[in-house]
C-alpha cells in the first residue's frame, strides 16, 4: 500500500507524519510535481486520523468568521478533493455528501434554526442549504417533539481509516515516498499530532496544544448513502460500508490513550436509546485514541515558530478530515510557491 522501505534520493519537501494533515500536504504538494517523502515512525493512520467516525459538519451559518468561511470552502472542495484521491490510488475513501439531520426539540429551538436558514442562503453563497423540514417517521430519522428537523446539504461523511490509506497510496502512485525511518530533507512540515503540539508546548512558556481522547464505536447497521444524523450531542455516521459509527466522548483527562471503558458503553446505550433501529445492531469495533486540539481550538497551519524554516500543520480538533483539502492546498502554496494565503487565526502564533 505504501513504500515502507524505499528511501527517496532526494527530497523537495519532507512531512513528518503520515495522518490525514501530513498525507493532504504531501498530495498537493507531488500533484504539483514535487519530490516528497512522508516520514511517520509509527505507520500511515496509527494516530486520531485512524479513527472510525467520519462526520464532515459544518459550523452555523451565523456569527460568520474566517474559519467558518475556511471550513465551508474546504468541505465543498472536498467531493473533487477525495474523488481524486479515490482515482489515482484505486482505493476507496468512503466520502459521500449525503448532508445531515438534527431534531428540533422546542419552538425556540425550530425559530433559531429558521433564523439560521436565512444566514445561510447569504453565507454559504447557494452551494448548499440549511432547511427546517417537516420529519417522516423514517427508520433513519431522529425522533422530533416539535416534529421538524433541520436539514443542511454541506455536511458530508468519510471512512477515515480508508480514506488516510487511499492517501497514502495516491501519494505513492504519483512518485512520493512514505517511510518509518529517513533524515528530513529540503522544507520540512512537521503534522505529528498531539505529539508534536506537546513538542511545542516543551519549548514554549505556556500551553500550545495538547491531545484529547475520543472513544467511539461502530454498529453493524446498513443505512449506507443516507444523511448522518447528530442527535443529544451524538454523531450518527452511516458509512457507505453498511456500518454506523457513534461518536464520541471527549476526555481531557484519561490513564490509557487507545483502551475503551465504561464511557463508551455509556455512549452506545445512549445512540440506542436515541434511533430505536440501533437497538439490536451489533457493535463490531470499538476504537479510542487522542485527538490534537491547539489551545484556540484552530487548526495551527503555516511556519513553524520553534524551528527556523519548517512549517507545521497540526491541531485540527474533530475537524481535521473537513479541513484538510484546503489546509493542503494553501500549505502547497506556502511551501512551493511562497505565497501565503493563511488566515491569522490559524496562524502558530493565535496560539502562543
Amino acid at each position: 500500500m505504501w513504500n515502507a522501505g524505499r528511501v527517496m534520493a532526494t527530497a523537495d519537501v519532507t512531512v513528518m507524519g503520515a495522518g490525514v494533515f501530513g498525507l493532504s500536504i504531501a498530495w498537493a504538494c507531488v500533484q504539483r510535481g514535487a519530490r516528497v517523502q512522508v516520514i511517520d515512525t509509527a505507520g500511515v493512520a496509527a494516530g486520531a486520523s485512524g479513527g472510525i467516525v467520519g462526520a464532515l459538519a459544518p459550523h452555523v451559518p451565523e456569527k460568520w468568521n474566517a474559519k467558518k468561511a475556511f471550513q465551508r470552502d474546504s468541505l465543498l472542495m472536498a467531493e473533487s478533493f477525495w474523488a481524486k484521491v479515490a482515482d489515482v490510488s484505486g482505493q476507496p475513501t468512503g466520502y459521500c455528501r449525503s448532508g445531515r439531520l438534527q431534531p428540533l426539540l422546542d419552538d425556540a429551538a425550530v425559530a433559531l434554526a429558521q433564523s439560521r436558514a436565512a444566514s445561510a442562503e447569504e453565507l454559504w453563497q447557494g452551494h448548499a442549504d440549511w432547511q427546517v423540514v417537516p420529519a417522516t417517521g423514517a427508520a433513519w430519522e431522529p425522533p422530533s417533539p416539535t416534529g421538524l428537523l433541520i436539514r443542511d446539504t454541506l455536511s458530508a461523511l468519510i471512512h477515515p481509516q480508508q480514506a488516510t490509506h487511499a492517501l497514502a497510496a495516491a501519494v505513492t502512485a504519483c512518485g512520493g515516498t512514505i517511510i518509518q525511518k529517513g533524515t528530513p530533507q529540503g522544507a520540512v512540515v512537521w503534522a505529528t499530532g498531539a505529539a508534536g503540539l506537546a513538542a511545542m508546548t516543551a519549548a514554549h512558556t505556556r500551553l500550545v496544544g495538547a491531545g484529547v481522547k475520543g472513544q467511539a464505536a461502530l454498529l453493524h447497521y446498513d443505512a449506507g448513502g443516507l444523511p448522518q444524523l447528530f442527535v443529544d450531542g451524538l454523531h450518527l455516521v452511516p458509512h457507505l460500508d453498511g456500518t454506523v459509527a457513534i461518536g464520541s466522548t471527549t476526555e481531557r483527562d484519561y490513564a490509557e490513550a487507545t483502551t475503551t471503558d465504561t464511557q463508551l458503553d455509556a455512549l452506545i446505550a445512549k445512540a440506542r436509546n436515541a434511533l430505536p433501529v440501533l437497538r439490536d445492531a451489533p457493535v463490531m469495533a470499538r476504537w479510542a485514541g487522542v485527538r490534537p486540539r491547539s489551545r484556540s481550538r484552530a487548526p495551527l497551519i503555516g511556519h513553524h515558530p520553534f524551528q527556523k524554516g519548517a512549517y507545521v500543520a497540526n491541531g485540527g480538533f474533530k475537524i481535521g478530515f473537513g479541513m484538510a483539502p484546503k489546509v493542503a492546498e494553501i500549505m502547497a502554496d506556502l511551501i512551493l510557491d511562497a505565497h501565503d494565503t493563511i488566515p491569522d487565526d490559524f496562524r502558530p502564533a493565535a496560539s502562543l
